[in-house]
């Protein structure tokens, strides 16, 4: 039986950046907050001191801060005739695991998603007509709208210390910022992130052109930066070791370096690392939350009860908890009834790598988000009439870092790729090479979605979280559209070498491609259609709240942490000044 432990005001499911920025409003609120984290505790200073090299092998290759399988993983399948089978290694997504979550490995792209984005539905069913959409597409409005989420788009930008340049001021056009942005209240809190030797010929190719670019948006300092916390972060030093690693040197936005050294020292916030919840528990109605049960490193089971609960994992973490506490009708594909489940989808992909003759890029000078952009052809911000496909991706050359193992495998020149020979052109070719490539959206449809594996369960008896997911031909002739416009770029950068690559026939779980997977407990104003509503508040359970992209009712041509960062912030200001007065719906259906 769980040993029951004292009543806390919040418990939160998770504690990365979601769980962190919450904890600190809620605390500040005046309430008794408990944080339950699966992984270890991680600190800027012990873990990643920068007095330690760096270690590529053990922390990208080996994937020493990452969830393990053994842990939990996930089933994949194509299509609904076709039998799941586990995930034994994690390879074309990566899971964080650990305080800090994702937060600790990211490389810091921070953006705010396009006014269009938001109302999706609404924008591309105006343009286009209903009959430009694929029927089985399901895409949806979020249920708020940019302009609603702009000063929390701000507040985290200022939290994390993002570098960059504004394109668009209170509806003014800004020089050398991105002018598909929506209107922003002010600048960025520091500025960009300064360019290397291969963005600046993207750059100056892409602008040739008649493109508009810009630096990318990072949450790496550009210079010394002490954000609204009181926290001091040290100036980037490019030293290319972002993604796949915590940042020793303060410089890197993250949970850590960002709201955990204040988070911290509160007297009423604890935090509970290597605790795995098992459930969420519910009274005897079904629609009310009593808190959580889990279990903790020795195996010993307790019951944290909670007034709220907030979860703040992993996106797919978040429905497969929704999913095993029976909070919300679980999505049916077949009849298109249910939410818990609905609406999951991806981050595609299409580009060039490039090699050149007489070029040194010096590519090991990097940063996590250095980058230069173009959003010419993102979302809609481009004539779809006659492509045959809707969204978009945002190019970029970027300079995230020349690491020597990740190096190795470019293979631009052809030829061997081992021994004596590969050496010889790995030589010539590592400071030749760099690449323009496009970030894509992907839309959701009826036959893609996460639901509960039949057959396989996790060390606890649990079942698995099932994907069913592959690519569709809109995202295939998207980012075949997207590769074509990166070759051309590169030609007029001068490549010697130009390999396009848009999307396989199949999606692949075994080569890294992204770790943005969104949607399955998504936003929105119909309880019929939406698992939270515009608040992140569940439908079925008034005090659950649900964080992170798992919201997202599809996904953008954008990394998600700026949207996630901004919507926990939304909904952190609706419960401290709206919720907390009267428990209950924050929306009436």
């Amino acid at each position: 039986m769980a040993r029951k432990l004292p009543v806390k005001d919040v418990v939160i499911i998770g504690l990365g950046w979601t769980g962190s920025l919450l904890a600190h409003e809620l605390t500040d609120a005046g309430l008794d907050v408990v944080a339950i984290e699966r992984g270890p505790w991680r600190d800027t200073a012990t873990d990643f001191a920068p007095t330690q090299d760096p270690d590529e092998l053990r922390y990208a290759v080996r994937l020493d801060l990452f969830l393990r399988p053994a842990q939990e993983t996930f089933t994949l399948r194509h299509n609904l005739m076709a039998t799941a089978a586990p995930i034994r290694w994690f390879g074309a997504f990566i899971v964080g695991n650990g305080v800090g979550g994702a937060g600790v490995h990211w490389n810091g792209q921070t953006w705010r998603f396009l006014e269009s984005d938001f109302v999706l539905k609404s924008h591309l069913t105006e343009r286009y007509g209903a009959s430009a959409l694929p029927e089985d597409m399901t895409i949806q409005d979020w249920g708020v709208t940019y302009a609603e989420l702009e000063p929390f788009y701000d507040k985290f930008e200022r939290i994390a210390g993002v570098s960059g340049k504004a394109g668009n001021i209170k509806g003014q056009k800004q020089p050398g910022g991105n002018h598909f942005e929506g209107p922003r209240a002010s600048e960025y809190p520091l500025p960009p992130l300064k360019e290397s030797a291969a963005t600046a010929l993207f750059g100056q190719a892409a602008r040739n052109m008649g493109y508009n670019t810009f630096i990318r948006p990072a949450a790496n300092t550009s210079e010394a930066y002490t954000n609204p916390l009181g926290i001091t972060m040290g100036p980037c030093t490019y030293c290319g070791f972002c993604e796949r690693f915590g940042c020793g040197n303060y410089s890197k936005g993250s949970p850590q370096t960002c709201v955990l050294p204040v988070l911290m020292r509160k007297s009423n916030f604890t935090l509970r690392s290597d605790s795995e919840v098992l459930r969420i528990n519910k009274d005897a109605s079904g629609k009310v939350a009593t808190g959580v049960t889990f279990v903790d490193a020795s195996g010993e089971e307790f019951e944290q009860p909670a007034a709220l609960v907030l979860v703040c994992a992993y996106g797919l973490h978040n429905v497969r908890m929704m999913l095993l506490s029976g909070i919300g009708k679980p999505y049916d594909p077949k009849t298109g009834e249910g939410t818990v489940g609905r609406n999951y989808a991806y981050q595609s992909a299409g580009g060039a790598g490039l090699l050149f003759e007489g070029k040194t890029f010096n590519p090991f000078i990097g940063a996590g988000s250095l980058g230069t952009a173009i959003d010419d052809f993102n979302g809609d911000n481009f004539d779809h009439t006659g492509l045959g496909f809707l969204g978009g991706a945002s190019i970029t050359c970027a300079n995230t870092h020349g690491r020597p193992i990740a190096s190795s495998a470019n293979g631009l020149a052809g030829g061997p790729r081992w021994g004596s020979a590969w050496k010889k052109q790995l030589t010539a070719t590592y400071q030749n090479a760099t690449a323009v490539g496009g970030q894509g959206s992907v839309y959701s449809y009826r036959d893609r979605y996460l639901d509960l594996d039949p057959t396989y369960t996790d060390r606890f008896g649990r079942p698995l979280l099932r994907m069913t997911f592959d690519w569709h031909d809109n995202e295939k002739k998207m980012t075949r559209y997207i590769a074509q416009r990166c070759g051309e770029i590169g030609k007029a950068m001068g490549a010697k070498t130009i390999r396009t690559s848009s999307l396989p026939e199949h999606f692949n779980v075994v080569p890294y491609q992204s770790t943005h997977n969104t949607g399955g407990a998504i936003m929105g104003s119909d309880p019929r259609t939406s698992a939270v509503n515009r608040y992140l508040q569940s439908w079925d359970v008034h005090n659950v709240f649900v964080f992170g992209a798992s919201a997202f009712p599809q996904n953008a041509g954008y990394n998600p942490t700026g949207t996630v960062g901004a919507l926990a912030l939304w909904a952190a200001d609706a419960i401290r000044t709206r919720y907390l007065k009267d428990p209950g719906p924050l929306v009436q259906v």
